[in-house]
């Protein structure tokens, strides 16, 4: 009977690669149960950047399109804050959310409700769920106002 092949910290780091995109601190954290004392987690992760396959940048960009549709531009932010992206990365990443903000919510409410609300503890509810998304205050009254006005 054969015995299982170890794998490189090296190797395991391009499997994981070869799936998704990983911020570096992700990859890292991923990295650090297979680690022996020997290995040199910093300095993979710095080769995995020089030769182009590891990107903060690429994995914020992918995060935000992935996440767009659903969620606001703070939870959108708080996700890459939380897997360690840098914070010039994450506003270049969400600046063009806040442009469609809106827009968003707008479809994530019609989604979720189908009409405006009509009492206090309607509106109450419908203003967490959004908030709970990640859109800002302004933009949940914006949109169950103009909703609670369309349907009047």
């Amino acid at each position: 009977m054969r015995q299982p092949i170890e794998k490189s910290l090296r190797q395991r780091a391009l499997e994981y690669l070869s799936k998704r995109e990983y911020s570096a601190a992700e990859l890292a954290q991923k990295l650090k149960g297979y680690a022996d004392d020997a290995d040199d987690i910093p300095a993979l992760i710095a080769d995995f950047r020089a030769c182009g396959w590891l990107s903060d940048a690429r994995y914020a960009e992918q995060m935000v399109h992935a996440r767009q549709a659903k969620f606001g531009t703070a939870r959108v932010a708080h996700e890459l804050r939380e897997k360690g992206v840098d914070d010039t990365l994450i506003a270049e990443a969400v600046a063009g959310l806040q442009d469609s903000e809106v827009e968003r919510a707008s479809e994530v409410w019609r989604k979720k409700f189908k009409a405006a609300p009509t009492t206090r503890e309607e509106w109450a509810k419908q203003a967490r769920f959004l908030q709970s998304r990640g859109f800002t205050f302004e933009v949940i009254k914006q949109i169950l106002n103009r909703h609670a006005e369309d349907d009047s």
